[in-house]
């Protein structure tokens, strides 16, 4: 019998510290991927600065990546940026294009 792991329920920020804040202050951007329901997936992204004007950056990133996405007010993690489907690589490039985040400090999660 094989153990089938992708069935359980997953959190996307549980490998994010706990407790302590670090996620926000270590000055990384985590780029995270978390799956809906069926094939459906949304792409967060949680620790950008707070100088940055995030509604701004999603209006940039939804035009550019032709999918919808928003601000939502995380109870632990802040602001997070969220973005239908797959986005990871198009906004990790985008954050990097625009100068806003520097290569080493991007992290990227998933599958």
């Amino acid at each position: 019998m094989s153990n089938i792991e992708n069935l359980k329920a997953f959190d996307p920020f549980a490998d994010a510290a706990k407790g302590d804040d670090d996620a926000v202050q270590d000055g990384l951007v985590h780029v995270r991927i978390q799956q809906r329901n069926g094939r459906k997936t949304l792409t967060t992204v949680q620790g950008l600065s707070d100088e940055y004007d995030l509604k701004k950056i999603i209006k940039v990133a939804k035009k550019e990546f032709a999918c919808n996405g928003t601000v939502v007010d995380h109870s632990e993690y802040g602001e997070v940026l969220q973005l239908q489907g797959d986005q990871r690589e198009n906004i990790c490039k985008l954050l990097i294009q625009c100068g806003l985040v520097k290569q080493d400090q991007l992290k990227v999660h998933g599958f």
